[in-house]
């Protein structure tokens, strides 16, 4: 599923739902750059948080 994971994905992050939903920024190996409408930029370890996808990228295949 961490392919689906791309820049401009809608992401929720399941332990933190107060940060609202996040935009997927930057990809860099398992770490992911979020920007969350009420927490900002979060840098999200992939082998630790499993992000919930809320709406794919599109034009990033």
């Amino acid at each position: 599923m961490d392919f689906l994971l791309t820049p401009g994905t809608i992401v929720r992050h399941p332990g933190q739902p107060d940060w609202g939903l996040g935009r997927i920024q930057a990809v860099n190996g398992d770490s992911l750059a979020v920007n969350f409408e009420e927490a900002g930029r979060q840098i999200i370890r992939t082998r630790h948080v499993a992000l919930e996808i809320v709406e794919p990228a599109m034009g990033y295949e």
